[in-house]
Order: structure tokens, then C-alpha cells, then sequence
């Protein structure tokens, strides 16, 4: 599986948009395509908001690839 961690500057990102910043889909909108599919997984659970709010130590997942959102300026464990 391949793990990205993002670092996240502000309260929340909307999901399709950290699906954009990640490299994962080239658009916002393809990122709320993404997600109406129901292949996003937000902390091991179906996620269809496409704008839902993710937040500092939740986990998406989309497919084999597992992004975990940290503070920014926090240094991951390990």
C-alpha cells in the first residue's frame, strides 16, 4: 500500500480537493467523481460527500493508497 501524508495548514480540507492536492485526480472535479463512485474511504468507511470535511489525524483511502492528514509542521511517528 502506498502511504502519503499530507500536511494540512488550515482547520479541514474538503475531500475532493485533497484528492487534487495529492496528486490523485487532476481536478476538484474529478475528485467529486471519485467520490460519487464510492472508492473513497474516510477512516475505513464509505464517504460520499464530495465536499466532506477532513480534519487533522483522519486517513483516506482510495483503492491501494492510504493518505494520512497531520498538522503541518508535525513530524509523522516513526
Amino acid at each position: 500500500m502506498q502511504k502519503i501524508e499530507f500536511s494540512l495548514n488550515r482547520e479541514f480540507v474538503q475531500l475532493n480537493q485533497l484528492l487534487k492536492l495529492t496528486g490523485l485526480c487532476d481536478s476538484g472535479g474529478a475528485g467529486k467523481a471519485l467520490v460519487a463512485g464510492g472508492t473513497i474511504l474516510v477512516d475505513g468507511n464509505v464517504e460520499l460527500r464530495k465536499t466532506c470535511k477532513i480534519r487533522v489525524g483522519q486517513v483516506v483511502t482510495l483503492g491501494d493508497v492510504e493518505i494520512s492528514v497531520a498538522a503541518a509542521g508535525e513530524m509523522p511517528p516513526g
